[in-house]
């Protein structure tokens, strides 16, 4: 059964603007999720600057033995990651439908500033349908 297990939103900076937990095992605390933020960040700076490949982008699939971490960068330098079971397909769609959620909702938001978490109760649900919509897709494949 496939499984997502988090969402992260990382600005462009490196700051967490949203984290949602969406499994049960292995629940992390704020600072965490912070860390885990922070290095993700790094990281995929880091691998845009060791690629050997001019015009590269950054990670954007990490295959570990127990988890998949599967990243979307928008042109504004935002991060969306999801982290995964491993072997999950189309999370590339998935994060694609997130950023349209993120702009739809989000930043159409006359109260919600550039840079700051996310508070934003539409975007939630939303999200929430969109998760729930995906994992029940992956189920029937």
């Amino acid at each position: 059964m496939a499984t997502i297990y988090s969402l992260y939103v990382i600005n462009k900076s490196g700051g967490l603007i949203f984290y949602k937990d969406y499994g049960s095992a292995g629940r992390m605390d704020t600072n965490d999720s912070l860390r885990m933020a922070s290095l993700w960040h790094s990281m995929h700076a880091i691998s845009q600057q060791l690629s050997p490949i001019s015009g590269c982008y950054g990670i954007e699939l990490l295959q570990a033995d127990t988890f998949d971490l599967h990243c979307f960068q928008s042109l504004t330098g935002t991060k969306f990651f999801v982290v995964c079971d491993t072997g999950t397909q189309h999370m590339e769609g998935l994060l694609k439908h997130i950023y349209e959620l993120y702009t739809d909702y989000v930043l159409k938001n006359p109260f919600y500033e550039m840079e700051m978490p996310i508070r934003c109760e539409l975007f939630d649900i939303k999200l929430s349908q969109a998760i729930q919509k995906d994992s029940v897709a992956l189920l029937g494949r």
